[in-house]
């Protein structure tokens, strides 16, 4: 599955909503399912982990929410999740996009009058994972969700593929590896514990559940993932990161490049890895580029994080 651009721990947030009457923007954007608890009531009635709003009671308007993308990208699908949402979730909902330069504020954003519709009037069903194929090929920073004309929805889902701003490649070392700068996961052995595109997340892992950990082997075997980087490329340092794994680290590691006309080339030799370390290698230069890389872990385990370092084309 394509990543999802907007959640919270790739840098994603609700950066304006009209109305939260009930339930926080916030959550929209939260990693994991929503939670429910029967029962459970605050000052604003039934806890919901959603943003739900007030009811209109028949008067005119919409209650729209405004997303900052944590990865600008390109969107190839939505899921609106109306999880524990039964009698309060709204009949339909919008969604459109922007792309915008530096840094307005969240008010300017919500007011621009040149958003991109991407689904219109789309029907939804309540408690449901509602999924709406995108086929537009632009690079968007901003969603904007509109529930027609209120309610309830638990999570907004954006998958798509990253794609970095023109302007700021060429200034310096590039991650190959970054789902923010284009790379993607696009086959993995295992995701018995959790999804492989978390090793392409920026910023440091937290704990042992913000990596990629696979189920233990029985046989003799090993788990791997593959991934497309941003574009061809020159790799220069891999970073191989165990943080937080302590007795489930993988024993060894092996990087294997793929270049542009399908060609193997050999990055770094099957080589023995440490529990809860950051492992830096330099990689020797190719002559040839290369366009994605398979990672091979020996013979099972989990890592937080995995860099390539290197520039674009070559």
């Amino acid at each position: 599955m394509l990543p999802d651009l907007a959640v919270r721990p790739l840098g994603g947030s609700v950066i304006w909503a009209n109305d939260e009457s009930f339930a926080e923007k916030e959550n929209l954007i939260n990693p994991g399912p929503a939670e429910y608890q029967p029962s459970t009531f605050g000052h604003k009635g039934q806890i919901y982990d959603g943003w739900e709003t007030r009811r209109h009671r028949g008067e005119p308007g919409d209650d729209t929410a405004v997303v900052r993308l944590g990865v600008p990208g390109v969107i190839r699908g939505i899921v609106v999740d109306t999880a524990w949402f039964t009698g309060n979730y709204p009949p339909a909902v919008s969604v459109s996009a922007l792309e915008i330069e530096g840094y307005p504020t969240a008010g300017e954003i919500a007011e621009r009058a040149d958003w991109v519709t991407l689904i219109d009037h789309a029907k939804v069903s309540g408690d449901s994972r509602n999924l709406y194929p995108v086929g537009d090929g632009n690079r968007w920073t901003h969603v904007k969700l509109t529930m027609h004309p209120d309610g309830g929805v638990a999570r907004l889902r954006v998958h798509g593929r990253g794609r970095p701003d023109p302007e700021l490649l060429g200034l310096g070392p590039l991650d190959l590896a970054a789902l923010e700068n284009g790379a993607l996961v696009l086959a993995c052995s295992n995701r018995f514990y959790s999804s492989p595109n978390q090793l392409l997340y920026p910023g440091l892992a937290r704990r042992m559940g913000d990596g990629w950990e696979t189920a233990r082997r029985r046989d003799h075997g090993n788990d791997w993932v593959r991934i497309r980087l941003a574009g061809p490329g020159l790799i220069r340092l891999a970073e191989i990161d165990t943080s937080y794994f302590l007795g489930n680290s993988p024993g060894a590691a092996r990087l294997t490049g793929r270049t542009t006309d399908g060609t193997e080339v050999e990055l770094l030799a099957r080589t023995a890895l440490l529990p809860d370390t950051r492992h830096r290698f330099a990689i020797t230069p190719m002559a040839a580029s290369v366009e994605e890389v398979r990672l091979d872990i020996y013979p099972d385990g989990g890592l937080a994080r995995l860099r390539l370092f290197g520039e674009l084309g070559g």
